[in-house]
């Protein structure tokens, strides 16, 4: 998974990645040269008392030194660039890839976790992508160049190699294997961590008024010791990495310098040539280190391109039609047909057998027992997910062939539990129309019965809205979430219990100012009070997923013994009579 996500979000940095490599090739060979120069100094400078070759020498390999410094700095920045290049495109990957979700897949995923996989997981693949541009290229040109200058040197010492090299590797791998398990279980327990504070933080009013802020702070600090013992065990694993190199790296030097002086002593070498050589070996074993460290990162961030592919492949359950139709006629007219829906391997279905038509100048209101499938039912009109049985047409095409845009800008949907951005009152009302002006949102303001306490506001349309709406009551929520709608102009209202955080006086007067304004659309509202639906032009009963009673209020009472039970639990005999 790492290595096609890779490839497949690497392929428009090709140039720059061969420029990097070409600039590290430089780089490192510069790098290499220095030790054979200093080499130099030593046997026919220093030896020789030659002051004028030390500083001819000395000259160029400042020289080198300003190639290596210039070569290795380009190499960095390109890197950096691809990098964060590479980060780029891969969250807004997954941007997309989630705003195409239904409901369904993003249940499936989790919040969390999806936040996880666009933050922390992305970060983790690019910064393998970074190390990549500035070590893991670097490593095998200084290893592979220092065997051979090594070798150029002394080939008698070039034995220590073959005994330092696999030593380093075999220790420091050894601990890598038992990391790679650890970093698995690392990201799923930030997953966990960041659920329990989302929902802490969401849920802060429901926390404080059950008075739980002992029992919430220990479910956190649950999650969050599950998370530090398994972060700690994963350090404790690095932190032996670091010494076993240093030990390797150590012995090395001083192998080299034994048996190297018994060779100078022998006059089968000479001083310089023994501390190229030491250099060389320094650099071979810091250049596996490099990649022993690369070796590291590659189980996290491989890791993470599972999870990040994971969603990238998973297709939408409401997927777009392949020949989307547009109608030639925009009417309105909502018809479903036999429509059902049910959760994959759920043991019955969540809708069955719904068969109802609304027509422009009309409404129709949803009533049922809690459970009975009326947000459903809703849900299935703007296609948030699709329905399983049956077809659900708008303007007589079925949903699932339409163009989505058509369908979107026709359907107007206030949720159950309305969500307002952050920004301001006019920057969420535009949400629905951003070219709508200041006198179209006072306008459906004053429809929603939310222009009083607008106007009440310390800055009007420009007052600060926090994130969720949470600086605003519940009532105030949904207001202004149904003047959002109502600047949209859509043809087909639907509200799902849009009125139930409002009181009897305020419900009666939105629901008067509403009728002039939707009397040439379709509406559909879902309800849990009589009172309010039952002048509605004809009322759907649901109980269990199925429709049970079609009719107004008075034909219902007459023909539905589903309805008389409800009605019956909210008014009195008399006022059933």
């Amino acid at each position: 998974m790492l290595i096609r996500l890779l490839r497949a979000n690497l392929r428009p940095y090709a140039r720059p990645l061969l420029l990097v490599v070409l600039l590290q090739f430089a780089g490192t060979m510069a790098s290499l040269y220095l030790p054979s120069l200093n080499a130099d100094i030593i046997d026919r400078g220093i030896a020789r008392g030659d002051t004028g070759y030390i500083m001819s020498v000395g000259g160029w390999m400042l020289l080198v030194t300003l190639v290596q410094i210039v070569c290795s700095i380009a190499a960095v920045y390109l890197g950096a660039r691809i990098a964060m290049g590479f980060g780029r495109d891969v969250r807004a990957a997954l941007f997309h890839r989630v705003g195409e979700f239904s409901v369904r897949e993003v249940n499936s995923f989790g919040a969390p976790s999806l936040i996880t996989r666009g933050t922390n997981d992305v970060q983790q693949v690019q910064m393998l992508v970074l190390l990549s541009c500035t070590m893991l290229v670097t490593a095998p040109i200084m290893c592979f160049g220092g065997v051979v200058m090594a070798l150029q040197e002394d080939v008698q010492l070039s034995w220590l190699m073959l005994v330092c090299v696999p030593v380093l590797v075999l220790g420091v791998g050894a601990v890598i294997l038992r990391m790679v398990p650890g970093f698995r279980v690392m990201q799923t327990r930030i997953d966990e961590v960041n659920r329990v504070l989302r929902e802490q933080i969401t849920g802060i009013r429901v926390v404080r008024a059950f008075v739980r802020e002992p029992q919430e702070t220990a479910r956190f600090e649950g999650a969050n010791a599950a998370l530090t013992d398994v972060a700690t065990h994963v350090g404790r694993l690095m932190a032996m990495v670091f010494p076993i190199v240093m030990l390797v790296l150590n012995l090395s030097s001083v192998a080299v310098l034994w048996f190297g002086a018994a060779r100078i002593d022998a006059g089968q070498m000479q001083i310089g040539a023994l501390t190229a050589f030491l250099a060389y070996l320094i650099q071979i074993l810091m250049a596996v280190m490099m990649a022993t460290f690369m070796v590291i990162m590659i189980p996290r961030a491989a890791v993470c391109a599972e999870r990040i592919t994971e969603v990238l492949d998973t297709e939408s359950s409401v997927a777009p039609p392949a020949r989307p139709v547009t109608p030639a006629e925009a009417t309105g007219v909502l018809a479903l047909r036999g429509a059902g829906f049910s959760y994959p391997g759920a043991d019955s279905p969540v809708l069955r057998d719904v068969t109802l038509t609304a027509t422009p100048g009309t409404t129709t209101a949803i009533i049922g027992s809690t459970g009975a499938g009326k947000t459903t039912l809703l849900g299935l009109v703007p296609r948030l997910f699709d329905a399983t049985a049956g077809e659900v047409a708008v303007d007589g095409v079925d949903v699932r062939e339409l163009d989505p845009e058509y369908l979107w800008s026709r359907v107007g949907i206030v949720p159950q539990r309305p969500y307002l951005f952050s920004g301001t009152v006019a920057s969420n009302l535009r949400y629905g129309n951003p070219d709508a002006t200041d006198a179209q949102l006072w306008q459906a303001l004053e429809v929603a019965q939310a222009a009083e306490f607008v106007r009440a506001m310390p800055e009007g349309l420009e007052t600060p809205i926090a994130q969720g709406g949470t600086s605003v009551s519940g009532g105030q929520r949904q207001r202004l979430a149904i003047a959002r709608v109502l600047v949209r102009q859509p043809q087909i209202y639907l509200f799902d219990d849009s009125f139930s955080a409002l009181d009897l006086a305020t419900d009666a007067r939105l629901r008067a100012a509403l009728r002039p304004v939707t009397a040439t659309a379709t509406v559909l509202v879902v309800g849990q009070r009589v009172a309010s639906i039952r002048d509605a032009d004809q009322i759907v009963v649901l109980e269990d997923g199925a429709v049970v009673g079609i009719g107004d209020h008075h034909e219902l009472l007459a023909t539905c013994p589903t309805y008389v039970e409800i009605v019956e639990s909210q008014f009195s005999a008399e006022e059933v009579a």
